[in-house]
């Protein structure tokens, strides 16, 4: 770990837990010139085939680093704004241009809560992560959306072993009552 949390005993606490998830620290020598950490799963992305992650900016913001989509995003609580006003305006023909009406449009959006403190950002992290990245996928299994890869791996040397054409489009098996399907 390249971070170093002195007298936070909130920090050994979280060090255990990512220990023993496998969480580990894959920062750049840049990313910690920029105050950034970012964190590495143990968890295979759905799309990609690479290890998901997770960053922490000392901007205030925890971010997923984009290995499932097209860009990262935050993982920060969101709150609604206060309202903001914007003066209404309406098209004139004659001088061909907006003119202001002299009312206002009332606008609120949601807004990310920044967290300032890294440990309290890392704490949020680990939050996040086990509650969407571990249990969600742990939920996999049991609604059969999922297959461990050793399950996989046999009945695949079963397809093979009895010849069975590679081309099947839908295989299922069943395994202590639970159905599973074969990609």
């Amino acid at each position: 770990m390249k971070t170093i949390y002195k007298g936070d005993s909130r920090y050994e606490k979280i060090k255990e837990q990512m220990d023993l998830l496998g969480i580990t620290d894959v920062t750049t020598e840049r990313q910690v010139r920029n105050g950034t950490i970012v964190w590495r799963l143990p968890i295979l992305s759905d799309r990609k085939g690479k290890y998901m992650e997770y960053g922490s900016f000392a901007s205030g913001y925890v971010r997923n680093q984009g290995v499932d989509c097209h860009s990262n995003w935050q993982i920060n609580k969101r709150v609604m704004s206060d309202y903001e006003y914007y003066p209404d305006y309406v098209w004139c023909d004659q001088a061909q241009k907006s003119i202001k009406t002299g009312k206002f449009n009332r606008f609120r959006s949601k807004r990310c809560v920044r967290i300032p403190i890294e440990i309290d950002r890392l704490e949020y992290m680990m939050k996040y992560v086990i509650k969407n990245e571990f249990i969600k996928r742990a939920n996999y299994v049991q609604e059969g959306k999922f297959v461990p890869k050793w399950q996989y791996d046999n009945v695949r040397e079963a397809v093979i072993e009895h010849g069975i054409d590679n081309q099947v489009k839908d295989l299922q098996v069943i395994i202590d009552g639970h159905k599973y399907k074969v990609i």
